[in-house]
């Protein structure tokens, strides 16, 4: 593709892996999740070329997308970043953070005890 020509905005997003399947990117730009240059937008065919900016979540932060080049394909993720500057500053790492599904802390192998109250507390974060 030539430096002028533009891609769909759900078709962009998913050749530069930012989501697993079109329909995921798709799903995103039409709840409203997604800003060209600022202006929020709902069409998934909304056409996107080298200088925008896109702004989105992705998982619990937000991403600030400046895009470089149009892929022609859905390539490996080297290829893929090269389709992008990532504007956004880095997220930093709560401490201070449980893990979601703690493991056994005790030494050795946990005893049936152990193990059923690690199963209630699994079974409670899924709730």
């Amino acid at each position: 593709m030539t430096a002028g020509e533009k891609l769909r905005l759900d078709k962009w997003l998913w050749h530069a892996r930012f989501f697993k399947t079109r329909s995921l990117a798709a799903a995103q730009v039409a709840g409203g999740a997604v800003r060209i240059n600022g202006t929020p937008t709902q069409k998934r065919a909304s056409n996107v070329g080298p200088g925008d900016v896109l702004t989105f979540t992705q998982g619990d932060h937000v991403r600030v997308i400046q895009i470089e080049a149009i892929g022609q394909r859905r390539g490996p993720a080297p290829e893929a970043q090269m389709l992008y500057t990532d504007l956004s500053p880095p997220q930093p790492k709560p401490k201070d953070r449980q893990p979601e599904n703690p493991g056994f802390e005790g030494k050795g192998r946990p005893t049936k005890r152990d193990r059923r109250q690690l199963d209630l507390s699994k079974a409670r974060h899924l709730e």
